[in-house]
């Protein structure tokens, strides 16, 4: 398959390669996402020597090292076993050796070591020996460039980036890959002829989120609900075993991330910092939870924010991580039927007419739209400047007012805000009487309790549009749609 997407982070890599120093890059993020396929794909069609050592998950130091050495016999003696080493120190200094010989002084040698968070055992000192080939050897080297990946983007940010003993500093590059977004999602298809419309895309997206490993098991000839059904809702599918695998892939002690998720689920609009330390079973310890919290967002799965006019109110966090949206709603609950027996097929399709379905699709088209910030706003003809964010008024219990939620807004430079209500519907959405009183109250609620004197224009980002009535043209300034998601 072609190597779909990521023109930023090639546009990176070659910078890299081309550069007259040494190089030193981090590339980090989720399991699943990309990275070794990315690093590989690339480097494939450069003229350099590739070095490529992966870490063994859960291997000694003793293992660890064979296969690193094993490695700088494939690749600079023609697979010729070399000597065994002991330690790293002994390691690296066999790999700069082996550079010295057989790499051509005009060439550059890409140093690729992927897993490296499973390559640090027990007192093996891989960091202490990395920071000492680094600074002696190769950081004095230009045609050297050394690439550290690893699915643990916790390990490698502290570890690695924000290291504050021998490595401190030393990183020269960093590389955060995400998933895709929804026009490199439907390119991703397109490579593998699986021909959907938009909004089909957008329902699977809905249940991948854009991982390019989901995505890679879709077939054509069938919907985007048959491709659910087959891939969460059997016996031993992909996204039925993922779920485990995923966090105790990424992270020690993965049940306590996993229960900070699910506290945080339960509120689409945003779960503040002090209510999840409280429900947490570890709220005695609240900083160990605020970084766990940290490290679920350096994941993706989780973005905090500050309540726009509301910032004393402190941190809030929502979950935008697709895949564990549906996981937490859909399989989780019927996970001991699963591990008996797979359901029938046209499981999915039942659900897909239900009040649930309808509940659930809104929550995960939210979660899409702000990971989509950047196409909203050149559809809306709003600045970068502008500080998106959503925003709610909760009265208390002893008084009559008017609660509000505003699903999005944009603060903006020209003495204006947006706000925006995000729908999800088959068809156009239809403003009728009722909700454009909504949304005017809403409006109201907003300049009352902000106190804002800035102009407030009301959008909609509906997924197929507005049906055309008097109050959608009196009250919408614009309307952004699946398509403009896409671009």
């Amino acid at each position: 398959m072609n190597l779909i997407g990521r023109i930023k982070e090639q546009e990176y890599l070659l910078t890299l390669l081309e550069s007259d120093r040494a190089e030193f890059l981090a590339v980090y993020g989720r399991r699943r996402i990309g990275k070794t396929y990315l690093i590989k794909q690339f480097f494939s069609k450069k003229e350099c020597v590739f070095f490529n050592s992966i870490g063994i998950k859960d291997g000694n130091m003793k293992t660890q090292i064979n296969r690193f050495v094993k490695e700088i016999g494939q690749v600079f003696y023609k697979g010729t076993e070399i000597k065994e080493q002991k330690n790293w120190l002994d390691t690296f200094d066999a790999l700069t050796d082996a550079i010295a010989k057989f790499v051509p002084v005009n060439k550059k040698v890409v140093l690729f070591f992927d897993e490296f968070p499973w390559m640090e055992t027990h007192k093996a000192g891989l960091l202490q020996a990395l920071d000492y080939i680094w600074n002696k050897e190769w950081s004095n080297n230009p045609k050297i460039k050394l690439i550290l990946c690893g699915s643990s983007a916790s390990w490698i940010i502290n570890k690695i980036i924000n290291n504050k003993a021998g490595l401190h500093n030393r990183i020269t590059k960093k590389i955060q890959l995400m998933p895709f977004n929804l026009k490199e999602t439907n390119e991703f298809l397109a490579n593998k002829k699986v021909t959907l419309n938009k909004q089909q895309i957008t329902q699977i997206y809905m249940t991948t989120g854009g991982v390019p490993y989901y995505l890679k098991e879709m077939q054509k000839g069938l919907s985007a609900t048959q491709l659910v059904d087959k891939l969460a809702f059997h016996q031993n599918s992909l996204l039925f075993k993922e779920f485990d695998n995923l966090f105790s892939s990424l992270f020690n002690d993965s049940e306590t991330y996993i229960e900070l998720l699910r506290i945080i689920a339960k509120n689409k609009s945003g779960t503040g910092q002090e209510e999840i330390i409280k429900k947490s079973k570890h709220s005695s310890r609240g900083g160990r939870v605020i970084k766990k919290l940290s490290e679920l967002e350096e994941a993706g799965f989780i973005i905090s924010f500050k309540p726009h006019f509301h910032k004393k109110r402190g941190i809030y966090y929502r979950l935008i991580d697709e895949y564990t949206l549906f996981y937490l709603e859909w399989i989780e609950p019927i996970r001991n039927t699963l591990q008996k027996n797979s359901l029938e097929a046209g499981y999915w399709e039942g659900k897909c007419n239900s009040g649930k379905w309808n509940n659930w699709a809104g929550y995960a088209f939210e979660a899409i739209c702000y990971k989509h910030l950047s196409q909203i706003r050149n559809k809306l003809q709003i600045s970068p400047s502008a500080i998106a964010n959503g925003w709610r008024y909760v009265p208390t219990s002893k008084t009559q007012e008017d609660g509000a939620q505003i699903d999005l807004l944009f603060d903006r430079d020209d003495n204006t805000i947006t706000l925006c209500e995000i729908k999800y519907t088959d068809n156009p959405f239809e403003i009728n009487k009722n909700f454009a009183a909504q949304l005017q109250r809403k409006a109201a609620v907003f300049r009352e309790k902000t106190r804002t004197k800035k102009h407030i224009f009301i959008s909609m980002v509906s997924a197929n549009g507005l049906k055309e009535t008097m109050y959608s043209e009196e009250i919408i300034q614009a309307c952004v749609t699946i398509d403009d998601l896409f671009k």
